[in-house]
């Protein structure tokens, strides 16, 4: 929680405030919902989204039916104090159309993507290695792993002096993509990478 309830202006709204759920890994938008004061108490004593139901007049808590709920991650109020964005981990579709998100079930695109990868190369750990490149990795020695991630490095390098754009975004690609599987394979993920860049940023 990174603002104080009490500063909310639920009086703008007639008593409600919009609430944005973000996904926390993939940054994408999965649905926009109400809150009224209780539903943003319930939501932070509880961890899970709860919104106020302006047809039904109730509060109602996402997948509190279906299973699909939302993890609390994080609540940040905007700058005038009167919309909240909300980050948290989707277990299930959003959308009660089963869909990713409310906003379409195209799944999240640019950086976002990465995160989604992560978690389809995570899923693949318990595949068969005769069947799936990745978990064939995954299982196999470490060293395997870093060498290929040594070898694209090398073929990415390469590619970018020849100057063939699509040679080098294809080695470019698969650099980006053994070095998730490395990650995975070390138990690290996405995220720890980030925070070591923004780290730097910082300083």
């Amino acid at each position: 929680m990174t603002f104080d309830v009490n500063t909310l202006d639920f009086d703008k709204g007639g008593g409600l405030v919009p609430a944005i759920v973000q996904d926390d890994r993939t940054e994408q938008v999965l649905m926009l919902g109400y809150m009224n004061s209780e539903a943003v108490h319930k939501t932070r004593d509880t961890g899970l989204v709860t919104f106020y139901s302006r047809s039904r007049r109730t509060l109602w808590t996402k997948g509190e039916r279906s299973g699909n709920i939302l993890a609390l991650v994080s609540m940040t109020a905007d700058c005038d104090n009167d919309t909240l964005l909300i980050r948290a981990i989707a277990k299930g579709p959003t959308c009660h159309l089963r869909k990713i998100s409310c906003f379409g079930d195209r799944g999240p695109t640019g950086i976002g993507f990465l995160a989604y990868l992560c978690d389809v190369i995570k899923g693949r750990v318990e595949d068969n290695p005769d069947t799936s490149y990745t978990a064939r990795l995954l299982q196999g020695p470490l060293a395997q792993v870093a060498q290929k991630v040594g070898e694209e490095g090398v073929e990415t390098a390469l590619a970018a002096v020849v100057e063939q754009d699509d040679m080098f975004l294809s080695e470019t690609a698969d650099l980006f993509y053994h070095t998730l599987v490395l990650l995975a394979a070390r138990d690290k993920k996405l995220s720890d990478v980030i925070e070591v860049l923004e780290s730097r940023h910082r300083q």
